[in-house]
């Protein structure tokens, strides 16, 4: 029998990042962040690092001149997961992933990555002005947070947070912070629907598998209560900005 934090871990399983990102929107990212040979990458918020282990393998880890990466985060298990990829894909000599506070991190890259873990620093404003002690002279920062594509209800507001603003009202923030918009993209709703459906893929295989589990009810009802506030709530009003920063 599987224990509570096997089911917990089957969230992430099917997924291969935590963000609604496509191959080919990641690939159009890591390319505008120009990631040149040498560079030291650094992913605050890693996660399991799959975003920095491809941007590490796109700086190059051969020849004289070898890219570097650092993922920073306190999932214990995303981290090992993380290691894992790296050892696969023979990045771990490469790739450091090591667990701490995102926004305690004192670590700097040439490139530096934070996806959808503004709120580790306590929010929008906080992460980007943080962010600019992270990122070396000439560097680049991707950042990825939260928008509003619609006027919200109550009930989404309540969910995402008062300090979710519209996309001008966002880009206007980090050019007020001193930061260089050089390349901003959204994820489509393509990509929305497949990041909802994936990280409930693994438990409801799961719960395929187990229809009379006597955790079935409970993990059942979470999910059908997740796509109701999904499709009911949020779908096609929040969105999901990722920004190509330099200052």
């Amino acid at each position: 029998m599987q224990t509570t934090e096997d089911l917990t871990a089957l969230r992430y399983a099917r997924m291969r990042w935590n963000t609604p990102l496509s191959e080919e929107h990641a690939a159009l990212l890591l390319q505008r962040l120009d990631i040149r040979p040498g560079a030291r990458v650094l992913d605050l918020g890693c996660g399991w690092g799959e975003l920095l282990l491809r941007a590490v393998a796109a700086g190059g880890v051969s020849g004289a001149t070898v890219t570097t990466g650092v993922g920073v985060d306190t999932d214990d298990a995303a981290l090992a997961r993380g290691r894992a990829l790296a050892a696969d894909r023979s990045l771990d000599q490469h790739v450091t992933f090591l667990k701490g506070e995102a926004a305690s991190s004192r670590e700097s890259g040439d490139r530096v990555l934070c996806v959808g873990a503004s709120h580790a620093f306590g929010g929008t404003a906080d992460a980007l002005t943080a962010l600019a002690e992270s990122v070396r002279p000439g560097g680049r920062l991707l950042f990825g947070d939260a928008y509003w594509e619609r006027p919200p209800t109550a009930e989404a507001v309540e969910i995402f947070g008062q300090e979710t603003v519209p996309l001008a009202d966002l880009i206007e923030l980090a050019r007020g912070l001193g930061w260089r918009v050089l390349h901003f993209s959204t994820a489509d709703q393509r990509e929305w629907d497949d990041f909802e459906s994936t990280w409930r893929a693994g438990q409801q295989d799961w719960l395929l598998q187990h229809p009379d589990d006597p955790r079935a009810t409970e993990v059942r009802e979470e999910l059908d209560d997740r796509l109701r506030e999904y499709v009911g709530v949020y779908r096609g009003v929040l969105g999901l900005a990722y920004f190509v920063l330099g200052r």
